[in-house]
């Protein structure tokens, strides 16, 4: 049972982080800060993404 739950979460913090990278590309942060919390969330996977999430730039909302 242990394997399949660490799995899971291994998976979603793969998944929450690409969310992250996503989200960045997307932002109107300076290219040099883009690749401050790239390299964060790469290197410190579940730490990086939670501290992207308090303080991290935002997401441009698309107009509609």
């Amino acid at each position: 049972m242990g394997i399949e739950v660490s799995g899971l979460f291994a998976f979603l913090v793969l998944v929450f982080n690409i969310w992250a990278i996503v989200s960045l590309i997307q932002s109107r942060a300076s290219t040099s800060q883009r690749v401050f919390w790239v390299v964060l969330i790469l290197i410190l996977p579940l730490i990086g993404f939670i501290i992207w999430l308090l303080a991290g730039p935002k997401a441009v909302k698309a107009a509609r």
